[in-house]
């Protein structure tokens, strides 16, 4: 399975003959962040309207708690009022919050009507509105209830991202690097030369970022949608240390970039230290992640300050377990990543966590 998707400036003009080709009605149910909101409802609302579309719109807040079964219900009751059935679709204009919401109320109101993601994030533009899985999370973990529900479209525009602050440019600059990692090493040797350019939203590079992560991304997927085969698991190259962090953050304090860049760091160590990965590549891949740029404060307050065994307790959290064991992608080389089937045991991975504490307080003070 795959979806259709579109790197353009500006991405929605022509979207009601985008729209006939691809069999979706011009009746659409348009979901925003308050953000998003106040930054491009006006431009998508009259692109949409001139295009002749029916529009309802919906808003949340711009928070991580919006993927919640309460903010759905109360979304479900606003669409039934409206009248939306299943003739209609679902545009969600947004980062992750917004995608992951609106494609799961997508997935479930009448038991499925189509979704088109324009994601507005980095994170998003190459990683969270590309693939189908879409959800909601639960308070004892992030993103358990959910479903595969692949977008009918993806409509990137990189100019949304001049909106941002650098704090979500670097977030997102996390899962670009970890397609380098995990698929491409030629293309890891290309980020590693453009990083600042790229960081600086400079283009071509901008652009080019994007449309290869896309691209990497969506070609996992279409190879193993439902994970049937490993190879899509890859794409949690880091992830598993991540919702460890994003827990102990309280789902709220720590960017979900951040967290990646923070669990990479760890993958790289415990790929190093479970013999898979040289020291040479370890270095080169500790040097490209050290470029990265946090808020003062968010190194010691969400990753230093919590113990090896805190970050361990909380990972188990994670949904990557099977059987109450924790999965871990790992890495044999830059570009070559692999889902590691048997059990490790807790103390390599304590280890590990350790050697990218000490790693990051050394990288902080530089």
């Amino acid at each position: 399975m795959s979806s259709t998707i579109i790197v353009n400036t500006p991405v929605l003009s022509g979207a009601g003959a985008l729209y006939r080709k691809h069999g979706l009605t011009a009746k659409t149910v348009v979901i925003f962040d308050e953000n998003t909101r106040n930054l491009f409802r006006d431009q998508v609302i009259a692109t949409l309207e001139a295009e002749g579309f029916r529009l309802l719109e919906l808003t949340v807040p711009a928070r991580e708690t919006s993927k919640s079964l309460n903010a759905a219900y109360r979304l479900y009751a606003t669409m039934i009022e409206a009248g939306v059935d299943r003739s209609w679709n679902l545009l969600a204009v947004g980062g992750g919050v917004v995608g992951d919401l609106g494609g799961f109320i997508a997935a479930s109101y009448y038991r499925g009507i189509p979704v088109v993601q324009c994601p507005t994030t980095l994170l998003a533009m190459t990683d969270s509105a590309i693939g189908g899985k879409v959800a909601i999370n639960h308070p004892l973990g992030k993103n358990l209830i959910g479903f595969f529900h692949m977008p009918e479209l993806v409509l990137i525009d990189p100019s949304f991202l001049r909106t941002l602050p650098e704090r979500e440019i670097f977030a997102g600059m996390a899962e670009v690097v970890k397609y380098g990692f995990i698929a491409d090493r030629t293309f890891l040797d290309w980020l590693e030369e453009h990083f600042d350019r790229i960081t600086a939203l400079k283009e071509p590079f901008l652009t080019e970022a994007v449309r290869r992560s896309s691209s990497i991304k969506a070609d996992v997927v279409e190879k193993d949608f439902r994970e049937t085969t490993g190879l899509r698991a890859t794409l949690n190259f880091g992830h598993t240390f991540a919702h460890g962090l994003e827990k102990l953050a309280e789902y709220r304090y720590l960017r979900h970039g951040e967290a990646v860049t923070l669990g990479m760091i760890c993958a790289l160590w415990l790929s190093n230290g479970l013999g898979y990965l040289s020291e040479k590549d370890l270095q080169g891949g500790l040097d490209l992640l050290a470029r990265f740029r946090f808020p003062k404060g968010v190194i010691k307050r969400r990753f230093l300050a919590h113990s090896s065994e805190a970050l361990l307790e909380n990972m188990f959290s994670d949904k990557k377990k099977l059987d109450s064991k924790l999965r871990f992608v790992l890495l044999k080389k830059p570009g070559e990543a692999f889902l590691l089937e048997e059990n490790v045991d807790d103390r390599e991975v304590l280890k590990a966590i350790e050697r990218a504490r000490a790693f990051v307080a050394t990288a902080a003070k530089h």
